[in-house]
């Protein structure tokens, strides 16, 4: 599961084919990089509980966008932030908050 962080990032064209590994190696992933992802650890940091799994990541972002995160907050105060969520099959579901 936690590769899958990598090849969805560069699928919804955040960064081209193959770059994903080296941007996460330069930290542009963590909470103080230039796209900060999973401020929150990722489902798995939770033992990807399956009724959580597309509402947990839309939770993060509400409160990354009131500035409610204290210790995880992204700094500068983000304005827009997006959860991806794939399930079974072709089930997948893309949801954009903006502050």
């Amino acid at each position: 599961m936690a590769p899958g962080e990598l090849w969805d990032l560069e699928k919804l064209g955040f960064c081209k084919k193959g770059e994903a590994p080296h941007l996460l190696g330069e930290g542009a992933f963590n909470i103080n990089g230039r796209l900060p992802v999973n401020t929150d650890g990722g489902l798995m940091s939770r033992g990807h509980p399956l009724g959580a799994t597309a509402t947990t990541p839309i939770i993060e972002i509400y409160k990354q966008l009131r500035g409610e995160e204290g210790p995880r907050q992204v700094p500068g105060g983000p304005k827009i932030g997006l959860a991806h969520c794939m399930g079974a099959g072709s089930n997948s579901v893309i949801t954009i908050l903006k502050k």
